[in-house]
């Protein structure tokens, strides 16, 4: 890609990862278009589908769970590490309001755009959990599919305002009941 093509690449993701944060992943692409200084046209260049945009933006905050998991599977005992996880995986549904729908859907949708990084972060989940049943500090009647639901779920809970200053506590409750020592 040239140079300018990339910075204007760069400028268009910067953008729509502002007007996503404030207005959630059905931001209308003309809203981002008009923020990002240019036409409708010129975003659809770079990013021919309201999903296409979405991996462009959500492929980079998945890739660095995924890399989360790596680091935390070598760094923390395994309750910690799977803790750790969940946190930064729920403040990500929090960051872009509207992302667990395009998750869940995704993950059952080989053809997305978002299929593969969504598979592979579930799969980082999923290691975070296997390995801390291993070591005995995690139920065993839970598998990676219900992990992803239990994120969606707590997702949910930060969406609802009258239920986001029990978010915390909540996000305790639910680790408490995933965890065996807890």
């Amino acid at each position: 890609m040239r140079a300018d093509a990339r910075k204007n690449h760069d400028h268009l993701l910067a953008v729509a990862g502002a007007v996503i944060t404030e207005q959630g992943v059905d931001a209308s692409l003309r809203d981002i278009a008009r923020k990002a200084g240019v036409g409708l046209a010129t975003l659809l260049r770079h990013f021919p589908t309201r999903e296409a945009l979405l991996d462009a933006l959500l492929r980079t905050r998945f890739d660095e769970l995924t890399a989360t998991a790596g680091e935390l599977e070598t760094s923390n005992s395994p309750e910690d590490a799977l803790v750790a996880w969940l946190r930064d995986c729920v403040a990500c549904t929090h960051e872009y309001r509207g992302v667990v729908a395009l998750m869940t859907a995704a993950l059952e949708d080989s053809e997305s755009a978002l299929h593969a990084s969504c598979v592979t972060m579930r799969a980082a989940g999923t290691r975070l959990l296997a390995r801390a049943q291993d070591a005995g500090a995690a139920r065993t009647d839970l598998d990676g599919t219900d992990l992803f639901a239990l994120v969606a779920a707590l997702a949910w809970l930060g969406d609802q305002p009258a239920l986001t200053p029990r978010a915390d506590h909540l996000f305790e409750v639910v680790t408490s009941a995933i965890l065996t020592s807890a």
